[in-house]
């Protein structure tokens, strides 16, 4: 009980995801495409408070691309107008499976070196289409990560990722405290009642630095429950189009972050800093 107590007074990563691979100009004017438009974005959304930025990468057509060159121009423009905030790149296998693909974001170095990377630690079917994260992949991209100082943040749609990500830590491959994201409200997945979101959070190793997100709809419910629960929330176009509770008006990243930001003061809980985090992730 103690623990809890101590998580719900401590300060909660709010994790910015602007862009996403699915939202497109005619779903959305809002959504950020260019570097320029992203770096925008998460200016205005670190006046606010965020923790980290969760970046995609889109070509001139608008399209999700894992090219490493198209990369270094976003973070780039990123690291530019927010020296200060984590920048963590995307090693998705929604749209392409090859380790080689994946891994090339991984490269980057310098001042255009990302932070934190993210990794699902198996496959999982969304509604249309499949990510397909085959073990040796998975296991590749967390070596990778480890030998190029590159902190994984885990995305968990289901019970069974947390044990594969466990596994990941027994073969040395991730360390601990682990950093992590769960996701509530994908069909084939958690979805975002009190006991799906206790039961995951109780499943994490101890001392995991966690943040919950929820699919369309669910993003209101899965952020409520996840403050409640003593986890920090990941919220932005990527994951919904809608501000909670209404599909009368189309979201912006700021106004997403807005609304995270008063579910946190509700709960007597302050947005962590990249410093606060980089100390929790201390070994």
């Amino acid at each position: 009980m103690s623990a809890l107590l101590d998580a719900l007074s401590a300060p909660a990563p709010l994790v910015l995801a602007p862009t996403g691979m699915v939202p497109t100009r005619e779903s959305t004017p809002h959504v950020p495409l260019t570097p320029a438009e992203v770096a925008d974005d998460v200016a205005a959304c670190w006046e606010l408070g965020i923790t980290s930025v969760h970046l995609h990468a889109r070509d001139k057509d608008g399209h999700p691309t894992w090219h490493r060159d198209v990369y270094a121009r976003l973070v780039g423009a990123v690291r530019e107008r927010v020296p200060e905030v984590l920048i963590n790149v995307s090693t998705s296998g929604r749209t392409w499976s090859e380790l080689e693909r994946r891994a090339d974001v991984l490269a980057l170095d310098g001042d255009l070196a990302p932070d934190i990377a993210s990794l699902t630690p198996s496959s999982l079917n969304f509604l249309t289409a499949a990510s397909v994260n085959a073990p040796d992949v998975v296991r590749g991209l967390a070596g990778i990560m480890r030998d190029r100082g590159i902190v994984p943040e885990f995305e968990v749609f289901d019970l069974g990722m947390i044990s594969m990500m466990r596994r990941l830590v027994a073969e040395g491959l991730a360390r601990e405290p682990l950093l992590v994201n769960l996701f509530f409200g994908n069909l084939a997945g958690l979805q975002p009642t009190a006991l799906e979101v206790g039961l995951a959070a109780e499943r994490l190793p101890a001392g995991t630095v966690w943040s919950g997100a929820g699919l369309g709809d669910y993003q209101g419910a899965a952020h409520l429950l996840s403050i409640a629960t003593g986890g920090g929330v990941r919220t932005g176009l990527e994951d919904a189009l809608h501000p909670h509770g209404t599909r009368e008006e189309l979201a912006t990243n700021a106004g997403l972050v807005e609304q995270a930001h008063l579910m946190l003061s509700a709960a007597g809980r302050a947005v962590m800093t990249p410093a606060e985090l980089r100390e929790r992730l201390e070994p």
